[in-house]
């Protein structure tokens, strides 16, 4: 496999290299278009509109079109933007697993760690097994932002980008505004349905019955005379990261988080007692700074 993308996965001060590989593959039978009079192959040419003549790939820049105006973006230009130029995959939260809606979850992409990085790799693995969580990541990549579920998956972690809001459609259907009584004994027959044809999953059951037969049919075509041909693929390239020690990057960023809690447990302590009377805000003010100390004592021991 060749890495579509290499980068770094951040979470708090530890800082993971990567490769990101795509997760799946597409088995399906290619077929293209042709001639049906000669069997001739049917290609796309790159007209420009303006002056009538067939485009080179290197004589072609990106526009974007608006009120009639054409902004042309060269791929220099592109290239230049900071998104694009970020190479880290921020983990923003970790949310337990079930949060992530699957109707979100796009393509999947596995992580390999370089190997100076390989212990933070398997820490970061490991964390998300114990706490059953996935880390919602974000990065750049092929000239998009992405948000990513970073979860387990065997000995490696794999991350499935999820479609933005808009891009996720609402089910509007009159009918479904109708309503619709289900007896309990339909509700009975129904669940003993489900049960009846229960099992776990298994993958090795299932096949695409039509590239099967696709293939016999092509195969008995061959048979009788005919034939075709085939092409290939690209991917992208570049990054890197260093790994700070682990465990004081670890420390760090717990010590940072417990700090901002403690902040703003005292800010909004005293914004309250400023509303009381003198002698009530004496009082507040004693047990407003025993808690604080207890909390601090607490974090630390924790």
């Amino acid at each position: 496999m060749r890495p579509l993308w290499k980068g770094a996965i951040a979470f708090g001060l530890v800082n993971v290299p990567i490769r990101v590989y795509s997760a799946t593959e597409s088995h399906d039978i290619t077929l293209h278009m042709v001639h049906s009079a000669d069997g001739g192959r049917i290609r796309y040419q790159r007209r420009c509109e303006a002056c009538g003549r067939i485009v080179d790939n290197e004589d072609i820049d990106r526009a974007h079109i608006a009120d009639g105006r054409t902004v042309i973006l060269t791929e220099d230009e592109l290239a230049e933007l900071p998104a694009d130029r970020d190479r880290e995959m921020d983990v923003i939260e970790f949310v337990p697993n079930e949060q992530v809606d699957v109707l979100r979850l796009d393509k999947s992409y596995f992580l390999e760690p370089e190997q100076k990085a390989v212990k933070a790799y398997t820490l970061l693995r490991q964390a998300l097994e114990a706490t059953d969580r996935v880390a919602i990541v974000q990065f750049a990549m092929r000239k998009k932002t992405r948000m990513g579920a970073l979860r387990v998956h065997g000995n490696a972690l794999v991350v499935q980008t999820l479609l933005w809001d808009d891009e996720v459609r609402e089910p509007k259907f009159d009918v479904l505004d109708t309503t619709t009584d289900v007896s309990k004994r339909e509700l009975d027959m129904a669940k003993n349905l489900v049960e009846s044809l229960s099992d776990d999953f298994d993958e090795d059951a299932f096949g695409d019955e039509y590239q099967k037969q696709l293939r016999e049919l092509i195969d008995a075509k061959l048979d009788s005379d005919t034939a075709a041909p085939t092409t290939s693929q690209q991917s992208d390239e570049e990054a890197g990261g260093e790994v700070i020690d682990l465990m004081d990057a670890l420390q760090q960023s717990v010590d940072r988080r417990n700090k901002s809690k403690g902040s703003k447990t005292r800010s909004s302590s005293k914004s309250s007692s400023s509303k009381s009377s003198s002698s009530k805000n004496t009082s507040q003010k004693k047990t407003s700074q025993k808690k604080t100390s207890q909390k601090k004592s607490s974090g630390k021991s924790a």
